[in-house]
């Protein structure tokens, strides 16, 4: 197991998707979710994308203009592989990922460790509730802003056929490295499924 799987070191369920073939937790993300991101988040300076899968988010987040370093702990024919994000020590500018949800606690703490100025996640929004999060994260170190998904996101496998929509609610995490203390709740307009999808 993960020892960054629980930052309180307990032990908890695991929030892996089932449905995944291809190694894991993978689940590439759909372009429309990320055009969500850099539509209204601006970013100024690479971006790290450290869980980068088949290069999904990437390639959408190359639209922003910034540089865009893709890696992934995993080999799936796209960035550098054998990254372990978990334990990198390189600082970027920019951090943005859609993260294997057993280890979303680690991601937070590497991410605010290695992140200059930006840091977003894309998180269940259900990763707003429980103790331990609202004692360590919430508590000590605040996202800036939480987008919350007016649409869902249906994750499917690589090759799956897509047909229907999701279950869970989903939002982006950023944190602004500039000594934010609180958090702002916004919602994405509808419409970035049918713009991008």
């Amino acid at each position: 197991m993960d020892s960054t799987y629980n930052l309180s070191g307990g032990f908890k369920p695991t929030l892996k998707r089932f449905a995944d073939l291809d190694g894991p937790d993978f689940f590439p993300t759909p372009a429309w979710a990320t055009h969500a991101l850099i539509e209204n988040e601006s970013f100024k300076g690479e971006i790290w994308e450290c869980a980068c899968g088949n290069g999904a988010m990437s390639q959408v987040l190359e639209k922003t203009g910034q540089e865009v370093i893709s890696s992934d702990l995993y080999d799936r024919g796209f960035g550098t592989p054998g990254v372990d994000f978990l334990v990198a020590s390189e600082r970027r500018a920019n951090i943005v990922t859609n993260p294997p949800y057993n280890s979303a606690e680690g991601f937070v703490k590497a991410g605010l460790d290695n992140a200059q100025r930006k840091f977003a996640l894309l998180l269940r929004l259900a990763f707003l509730e429980g103790a331990n999060r609202a004692r360590t994260i919430f508590t000590e170190k605040p996202p800036s802003r939480v987008w919350v998904f007016s649409e869902r996101i249906t994750f499917y496998p690589a090759g799956a056929e897509i047909k229907g929509s999701g279950t869970t609610a989903y939002a982006w995490f950023v944190w602004d490295k500039d000594g934010n203390t609180g958090t702002e709740l916004k919602w994405f307009a509808p419409g970035y499924r049918a713009k991008f999808g």
